[in-house]
């Protein structure tokens, strides 16, 4: 007969948040990927963490099993706070989300039936023990607001928790009371007027939802609002013929993608020519630190790309030297990034100008707003076939319209100006980016 080995002994690790930046000191938990009961391989994704500049994921430092959730998703948490638990082995036979009996005891069941159009709520079936349920906070405010009893609420959550979605359904299903007002006699000697009710129609369901504001959306609303208060914001407008680029790009296009494994976006020709604008205008690559006025020679142009957690800006490093094909691969690279999350804190900090392209989601006509502390943003704007006077004829041309948004302060309107018609005369003519004339 063979002595099965002994299982190794487990080990409990604790799950702690990270540091996420400097002078970050509170985050805020985001989407749990892994549950309680839940086996985890090593390096393996576990929970988000969202601060105000990024979100990182927490990965698990050895494969085991998540044993405990200290903080939900929304909840506030500072750097080195333990979240969570897990065990390098198995803990037990019990699945996620699955209560022992004991954790069950007490609880009551609501039977439902649901129909088609309708939902019915049957009998109610007590547990065989007398146990209280755990209830979240959360939910025990929405139930004793509703007035309905803990005890007729089944648990969903880890270990049979009761939790605010559940909550919520129980008081939906609960039975309503009926108070529409018993009718009167009218009374023989009174006089007054007869009351007429009228009935309100059914409409549709008018549910509102209450989500906890993003780490990054509430920093995004600040530096708004201090960019607003803080600089004094003008906006001009140009607009731009794309008929050039448009036919180079359709020329080389296809090569372009073999060579390089990425298309020809219309990005590069406009990141070039932004740095082509700032060498001419430098005041609009300057930052102002009173009493001094810096400026740079050179050239960090931040990108707005539209991210999972809301708009982010990852800036391209030392744009005067790079390639079309290398301002290509790093857009594209952004926003693979940006839609999931990856973007690392120090590629969204920095930068010395920022361009911002609503046209992708057909944006006219806008006055972005500048990322402080930088002096200027370039806003582009969708393509549309317009009539147009050329040498005395009207034709129809691809015109886009440009914003420069600038910091009165730092900048003057002339340099605006001087500043959005060398992009124009840069996109209208894309030879000069070959010559630098």
């Amino acid at each position: 007969m063979t002595t099965p080995a002994p299982s190794a002994p487990s080990e409990r690790i604790e799950l702690k948040v990270p540091a996420v930046g400097e002078s970050i000191t509170e985050v805020q938990i985001g989407a749990w990927k892994k549950r309680l009961g839940d086996t985890v391989a090593i390096d393996e994704s576990i929970v988000e963490i969202e601060s105000d500049k990024a979100t990182v994921e927490l990965p698990a430092p050895m494969s085991g099993t998540i044993t405990s959730i200290l903080k939900e998703a929304g909840e506030k948490a500072l750097v080195g706070e333990v979240i969570g638990t897990m065990e390098t082995a198995a803990i037990g036979s019990r699945g996620q989300g699955v209560a022992s009996p004991s954790e069950n005891a007490g609880q009551a069941v609501v039977n439902v039936k649901r129909t088609e159009g309708r939902t019915d709520i049957g009998s109610v079936q007590m547990a065989p023990a007398a146990l209280q349920p755990r209830v979240m906070p959360a939910a025990a405010r929405v139930l004793g607001e509703a007035g309905v009893a803990v005890t007729a609420v089944p648990g969903t959550g880890p270990g049979g928790r009761v939790t605010k979605p559940d909550a919520l359904t129980a008081v939906a299903l609960a039975p309503k009371v009926d108070a529409t007002p018993v009718a009167r006699p009218p009374a023989q000697a009174s006089k007054a007027p007869t009351q007429v009710v009228v009935p309100v129609p059914a409409g549709g369901p008018r549910e509102e939802r209450y989500v906890l504001i993003s780490p990054i959306r509430r920093r995004i609303a600040e530096r708004l609002v201090q960019a607003q208060q803080q600089a004094a914001l003008l906006t001009t407008f140009n607009e731009v013929d794309m008929s050039a680029v448009m036919s180079l790009r359709q020329k080389f296009k296809d090569s372009f993608a073999e060579r390089y494994g990425v298309k020809l976006g219309f990005m590069s020709f406009f990141v070039r020519a932004t740095v082509e604008a700032l060498r001419a205008v430098p005041q609009v690559n300057a930052e102002l630190r009173d009493p001094h006025v810096v400026y740079r020679d050179y050239c960090d142009i931040g990108i707005a790309v539209g991210g999972g957690k809301g708009l982010v800006v990852p800036v391209l490093r030392n744009a005067e030297k790079l390639s079309f094909a290398q301002i290509e691969l790093g857009i594209n690279d952004f926003a693979r990034r940006a839609g999931d999350n990856k973007l690392k804190l120090e590629e969204l900090q920095g930068g010395t100008f920022t361009i911002s392209n609503g046209g992708v989601y057909g944006s006219m006509m806008s006055t972005p707003i500048i990322n402080p502390p930088q002096s200027g943003i370039l806003g582009l704007h969708a393509i549309q076939d317009r009539p147009m006077a050329v040498s005395g004829q009207v034709v129809i041309r691809p015109m886009m319209y440009l914003a420069l948004t600038y910091d009165h302060r730092l900048v003057d309107g002339r340099e605006a100006v001087t500043f959005l018609k060398r992009i124009k005369e840069t996109i209208e003519e894309p030879t000069r980016l070959m010559l630098e004339v």
